[in-house]
């Protein structure tokens, strides 16, 4: 008899456990996915592969709807002002919650309008230069910087921008007196890097992996405080010379404040399953990124920390949109 209410009693532990528990909420219709960016951005590609994966994992199609504009401030505010009932998501990246607020007024409060629900992915920053610049690493980027003030150019894909944010920061950080020069998106500024007009740029992988490595442009450091773990060999700025520098893109999911907290858990515990598979894991490493599973707390915390340190930084060197 002991031996059955031992069994009984194992397996009414078992039912509870998390793996056999009923999901905390479970969606009946359709979910709507706003992304703030143009079709095709890296950030609209990254959302909408992890949102498929989540889409089967929650059983219903998730309709991904771009609203691009304004360095992502329309989209942002269409998913501050739905209805938050769970219906609604919000597929997003830095600028619109953590830079553009400290260079024009936006139409919600970065701190306050969203609830968060899981980071995605970081994506680290590439300090590439052209090929025949006479630099081959960080330190004699610097040595170059310091001996012709302001005549080495650096690039952006526009003021404000992540990659302005991470020049100016090196710029800082390195004593290392460049001109920024923006642009209307990595691309272009890719290009001009490649024909010799601008110097130098911090890009994601993506849009120089194919130039490195037909030795078009030179790789120097990756912006993160750790080494990209699809190319070890390349040091980190921090490694490279410039101490505690470290700065990347993430990419996340949100939801309209107010959403109930049973759609936040089981949208947070699916994107960590998601993003812990090995082939999905896979996927965005190959794409440049560093997936980032975590609590939707971790994910407020991440922008609550960026906010400050991008406002501080922004204010320090002198960033505006003019």
């Amino acid at each position: 008899m002991k031996y059955w209410i031992s069994l009984l009693q194992a397996l009414a532990l078992i039912a509870l456990s998390p793996a056999f528990a009923e999901p905390s909420w479970k969606p009946d219709r359709p979910v709507n996915m706003i992304v703030p960016f143009a079709p095709g951005a890296a950030a609209d590609t990254t959302i909408r592969i992890v949102s498929e994966e989540l889409a089967t994992a929650l059983g219903q199609p998730i309709v991904v709807e771009n609203r691009g504009g304004a360095a992502g401030v329309i989209g942002t505010r269409a998913g501050a002002t739905a209805s938050a009932d769970g219906y609604t998501l919000l597929g997003l990246s830095d600028p619109p919650l953590t830079i553009i607020p400290h260079l024009q007024s936006v139409p919600y409060d970065p701190a306050t309008a969203l609830d968060h629900v899981a980071l995605i992915a970081d994506v680290p920053l590439f300090l590439v230069v052209r090929k025949d610049l006479g630099a081959n690493n960080v330190q004699e980027l610097i040595q170059k910087a310091k001996e012709a003030p302001d005549s080495l150019t650096i690039a952006s894909s526009g003021n404000g921008s992540s990659g302005h944010l991470a020049a100016e920061l090196f710029k800082i950080m390195a004593a290392a007196p460049m001109l920024h020069v923006p642009y209307k998106g990595q691309v272009a500024a890719v290009s001009d890097v490649l024909a010799g007009r601008v110097d130098a740029t911090f890009s994601s992988l993506g849009p120089v992996r194919q130039h490195v490595e037909a030795d078009n442009l030179k790789m120097l450091a990756v912006s993160t405080a750790k080494r990209f773990v699809a190319l070890p060999e390349v040091p980190t700025v921090a490694e490279a010379g410039v101490p505690g520098f470290d700065i990347a893109v993430w990419i996340g999911f949100s939801a309209p404040a107010g959403t109930p907290p049973e759609v936040i858990t089981r949208v947070n515990q699916e994107v960590g399953k998601i993003l812990r598979s090995p082939k999905l894991n896979e996927r965005l490493t190959g794409m440049g990124y560093v997936p980032l599973p975590g609590s939707p707390a971790d994910m407020k915390q991440r922008l609550d920390n960026d906010y400050e340190r991008f406002g501080q930084l922004i204010k320090d060197a002198k960033i505006s949109f003019e």
